[in-house]
């Protein structure tokens, strides 16, 4: 038997660090994405072929009896990406109380680490197709909610929106609790944005911990500045759903601010927000864990000149349209 599924990215629009403690945060899926098929094998061994996550050709093969690991290529990057292949299928794995060898096949039309949710697209599609080679159809939110534990196992700490929204799509207002609240918004106008993307310099586990030992640090200051970041994603919520783009513009500049204090941007990033902002765009910051990556222009009518002007400070631009589609389950073959 196999399964195909495919799951989109996403960018942060805005509470990104701040919804790990907590605070709302806004995610809009976009038209990027990424395939997991997933087959059976008669033996215990997880093959995994992550064949163009900005390193082509890489297999790796896990054998489940022991922990030996064979890596067939020399490119260590990419086994931080796979690590949640095999988690998501030990997860799954539990969830069923039933397990099998698998060949599993990653396709992106994203860069992994580049803050656009592959880590969590990879999570979801993984859950979500290997759910079905082991003869389960698992609920979208019992999905959404396996990945998620897939990523905190792997990070340590994570928050429900990227695999939310990986889920579900759309734009998503997320309030994590121990009830997460989950909802997904009609807004009153496009979004018309350009992505700039710039290599990454640090892994989103080792950016998120120094966010918890910043907050260690200095608990009253960094908590007043995330619970700002908190309140910045409720007026953007009111912003997206009256179709007020000036405000979403403005808040966007308070958040990266916010996050740039939290020594989670970088050169790259800052190049390219702030050229963006000379160009023309009326709101532009990081979106995801930071530390290289990508940046989010909003540019209703400056999109040519906002493009321009992150590629002349070195990033790679291109244009992103949200996407109303999640999850979507390509093809089963028997």
């Amino acid at each position: 038997m196999r399964a195909t599924v495919s799951v989109p990215g996403k960018v942060s629009l805005f509470g990104e660090h701040a919804v790990v403690y907590g605070e709302p945060a806004l995610v809009a899926a976009i038209g990027k994405r990424l395939t997991v098929s997933v087959e059976g094998r008669s033996d215990k061994l997880i093959k995994i072929a992550a064949m163009d996550l900005q390193v082509p050709g890489v297999v790796l093969t896990f054998n489940e009896e022991s922990p030996e690991l064979i890596v067939e290529t020399d490119y260590g990057k990419i086994v931080g990406a796979v690590g949640y292949v095999r988690k998501a299928i030990e997860i799954v794995s539990g969830r069923l109380g039933k397990k099998g060898g698998v060949n599993v096949t990653i396709r992106s039309e994203m860069p992994v680490g580049a803050g656009l949710g592959t880590s969590a697209a990879v999570a979801v599609g993984t859950v979500a197709a290997y759910s079905l080679l082991m003869g389960e159809e698992l609920s979208l939110s019992e999905i959404a909610h396996l990945a998620h534990q897939t990523e905190k196992a792997v990070q340590g700490l994570a928050s429900p929106m990227d695999t939310s929204v990986a889920t579900f799509g759309g734009i998503l207002y997320i309030k994590p609790s121990a009830e997460p609240v989950v909802e997904k918004l009609s807004i009153a106008r496009d979004l018309p944005m350009v992505i700039g993307y710039s290599e990454r310099e640090f892994r989103t586990s080792d950016l998120v911990k120094k966010v918890r030992a910043l907050r260690e640090a200095y608990p009253d200051i960094v908590s007043s500045t995330l619970k700002s970041i908190g309140m910045i994603s409720q007026r953007a919520k009111d912003a997206l759903v009256s179709g007020d783009v000036e405000s979403l513009g403005r808040l966007m500049n308070i958040n990266h601010g916010l996050l740039d204090s939290l020594g989670v941007s970088s050169k790259s990033l800052n190049d390219m927000v702030y050229s963006a902002r000379f160009a023309g765009a009326i709101g532009s910051k990081m979106t995801g864990a930071g530390g290289g990556g990508c940046m989010m222009a909003l540019c209703p009518g400056r999109e040519v000149e906002v493009s321009t002007a992150i590629r002349i400070v070195g990033g790679m631009p291109f244009r992103a349209a949200v996407s109303e589609q999640g999850l979507k389950v390509e093809s089963i073959d028997r």
